[in-house]
């Protein structure tokens, strides 16, 4: 069984880089073709897909409006994956998740993991000085 793990800092500064990291058992970042993502819900909204990442070709996927802020780092030996997003204003207060799923589709120019079969629980993060 897949199960995925956020766990992030709770509160970041505004300007600050936030730094939330899903560990994953069940399964290993390395397998090919499937696609580790990053999505996020800010209070009162919506699911917003940050980003994707795939292990074997080093590919990355992510949406538009945050790819000038966001990178994905990973970790085989831990069997971690790291999303950045740096100059953090309170907009990116939100629950984080991370989630599995097959190569992304676009829709309106942001991609979105195929499919997603299994979620982390979140993790809140919330921006504030």
């Amino acid at each position: 069984q897949v199960r995925l793990q956020e766990s992030g800092p709770g509160l970041v500064r505004p300007s600050q880089t936030l730094s939330v990291t899903c560990t994953v058992s069940g399964d290993s970042i390395t397998t090919p073709y499937v696609f580790w993502s990053w999505i996020r819900q800010p209070p009162g909204k919506g699911l917003e897909w940050i980003g994707a990442l795939h292990w074997v070709d080093d590919s990355a996927y992510f949406n538009p409006s945050l790819k000038s802020r966001a990178s994905i780092a990973r970790d085989r030996s831990k069997n971690q994956f790291t999303l950045q997003l740096d100059s953090v204003t309170p907009e990116d207060t939100a629950i984080y998740y991370c989630a599995r799923g097959g190569p992304p589709n676009y829709y309106n120019d942001v991609p979105r993991i195929k499919d997603p079969d299994s979620w982390g629980q979140g993790t809140q993060v919330t921006v504030s000085s």
